[in-house]
């Protein structure tokens, strides 16, 4: 009885075997071998900056795609998409490197705080109560969001400011920190020249009288550094100034202009300052 229970659990063992090798054989899927080869070109990071779920399913939309025009893989930058280009047999297309910053320039001194939050330290629930501890209710929270939400340990919460900052040494621009900020401050903006960069460090969309009133360096609106540049670069809407970095020529005169500091500037050298003219008195 023992052996013709093993027969048939055999027999029925052999009948399965063989049916799910057919079936099999008829659903299989062949891949592509060139998406591994594009896979182990790709840094491994699986950060999502590309737009697709992981560096598996960006070698895969790589693959299928029939060129390479607006793909890019934030972290390995145009070296890597040079070797994807030469896997696949496609023109590189090189794209301008970008770089994580923050929009808020409220510090301490200049957004002081009018009451405390005592909840969770966490920005997403904080925003989600209330407008944060200050009377800008634009202003950066403070609570890390960004900072948990970043694979390379390239943003920080600046312990006297209570303001995120970047490392640009670090910041891939995966695009997490811009996800992970439920205010929006976090903005993915062209690297820039020698790592130049200006952009309006505030996105206050109230009024001027209102918004300087919450924070002594927020964009009020004025219009003085759109009038300044040559470039259309600027833009005003909502009470606010915008730079498009496309166009921006990095002439600095608008930084100049604003009356409230709200413009900044990053890694150009320091201003010369005027000379003051020798008056020459005749003996």
């Amino acid at each position: 009885m023992l052996i013709y229970s093993i027969m048939s659990l055999g027999a029925i063992g052999a009948v399965g075997s063989v049916i799910l090798y057919a079936v099999s054989q008829k659903f299989k899927v062949d891949e592509d071998p060139r998406i591994a080869e594009v896979q182990e070109a790709l840094p491994g990071a699986n950060c999502g900056g590309c737009g697709y779920p992981g560096c598996g399913g960006f070698a895969d939309a790589c693959v299928k795609a029939p060129s390479l025009d607006g793909m890019l893989c934030p972290v390995g930058g145009n070296t890597v998409m040079s070797r994807v280009a030469a896997i696949l047999g496609l023109d590189a297309v090189a794209d301008m490197p970008k770089i994580a910053v923050v929009r808020c320039n409220g510090t301490c001194e200049a957004r002081p705080r009018l009451n405390t939050y005592n909840g969770a330290s966490n920005c997403t629930i904080a925003s989600s109560l209330c407008g944060g501890e200050t009377g800008c209710t634009f202003g950066c929270l403070g609570y890390g969001d960004c900072m948990r939400a970043c694979t390379f340990d390239a943003i920080h919460i600046n312990p006297v400011t209570q303001i995120a900052e970047v490392d640009e040494a670090r910041c891939t621009s995966c695009g997490a920190c811009v996800k992970a900020c439920p205010k929006h401050l976090v903005e993915l903006r062209k690297k820039g020249p020698k790592s130049r960069r200006i952009y309006v460090s505030c996105i206050n969309k109230d009024k001027g009288g209102i918004a300087r009133k919450a924070c002594a360096s927020a964009c009020i609106g004025c219009n003085k550094c759109q009038k300044e540049c040559a470039f259309d670069a600027i833009t005003i809407a909502n009470n606010l100034a915008y730079i498009d970095d496309t166009k921006c020529r990095l002439c600095r005169k608008c930084v100049v202009a604003c009356p409230t500091g709200a413009i900044h500037e990053l890694n150009f050298p320091p201003r010369k300052e005027k000379e003051t003219p020798v008056s020459v008195v005749n003996a």
